[in-house]
């Protein structure tokens, strides 16, 4: 049997409560639970954006920052980000560093994020070899266009959370 995959169970300190299964965690009363997101940058200043996948559990088809995840029990955001960026996008994160704190309860179709969900920034210098599984699309997008983007989205084909992050970010 395949080892599936467990998420990080914690309080509003961030405090770890336990773990449970990561298919069993997205539902309508998901436990808060620790995640990340990074904005990825490339040598032109581009930050990348990517639509997540359409067979997701959660917010399938939309569009978002570059990655977002879950750290593994024992693992840090830092080594959860550089694994998740090779695994979903194929690229390896330099300059990593951590923007702001953020946490987020939103709920899609009859499934609750609740995160504790730093947000984090990186450089990367490959090409993108996207794994199919976890985005659908990307692009890479000047941050001014992107924040107009986001402003003007009436359709709500950017994930929520990613306009709020942009909030506290600074390019």
């Amino acid at each position: 049997m395949k080892n599936e995959e467990r998420v990080v169970l914690v309080d509003e300190n961030d405090t770890e409560l336990g773990t449970t299964l990561k298919s069993q965690v997205h539902t309508k009363n998901t436990p808060l639970h620790r995640a990340f997101s990074i904005f990825l940058f490339n040598a032109e200043g581009q930050t990348l954006v990517t639509q997540r996948a359409l067979s997701k559990t959660t917010w399938p088809g939309i569009w978002s920052n570059s990655c977002c995840g879950h750290p593994a029990p024992k693992e840090s955001y830092e080594a959860a980000i550089l694994r998740r960026v090779r695994e979903e996008l194929g690229l390896d994160v330099q300059n990593l560093e951590k923007v702001s704190d953020y946490s987020y309860r939103f709920e899609h179709e009859r499934v609750v994020e609740n995160e504790i969900c730093p947000i984090y920034r990186g450089v990367v210098s490959e090409e993108i070899v996207p794994n199919q599984a976890e985005v659908a699309d990307f692009r890479w997008m000047d941050w001014n266009d992107f924040l107009s983007v986001l402003e003007e989205d009436k359709t709500n084909i950017w994930s929520p959370w990613v306009k709020e992050e942009v909030k506290r970010f600074t390019a």
